[in-house]
């Protein structure tokens, strides 16, 4: 590897970590914010997310993978989703029934 190309890589590991401390400033102002505990939720899951994705591109080196190991995590992150709103669906479930 050519020594611009490291200077390359190492300038984008500093983009990313300055992106990564900019959204945890975004996590910590909108806890500070004193909004509805729903709203507060989904927007810390949602910058949370954006960073899990920035993590796993390029510190773990997935955005350079090949596309087979894409699908399979995304399968992978299908199959978790699933997992986590199936008990929702069924407690929405016991709910209606109670309710007519």
């Amino acid at each position: 590897m050519e020594h611009s190309n490291i200077q390359q890589h190492i300038k984008k590991y500093f983009y990313v970590f300055a992106a990564l401390m900019v959204l945890t400033v975004i996590t910590v102002a909108i806890a500070s914010f004193h909004l509805p505990i729903a709203i507060a939720v989904t927007l810390a899951l949602i910058v949370a997310g954006v960073k899990g994705t920035m993590v796993a591109s390029y510190f773990m080196h997935l955005i350079s993978e090949k596309k087979t190991i894409l699908i399979i995590l995304a399968f992978t992150i299908f199959f978790f989703l699933g997992l986590l709103f199936l008990p929702t669906l069924t407690e929405i479930d016991s709910i209606s029934r109670n309710v007519s």
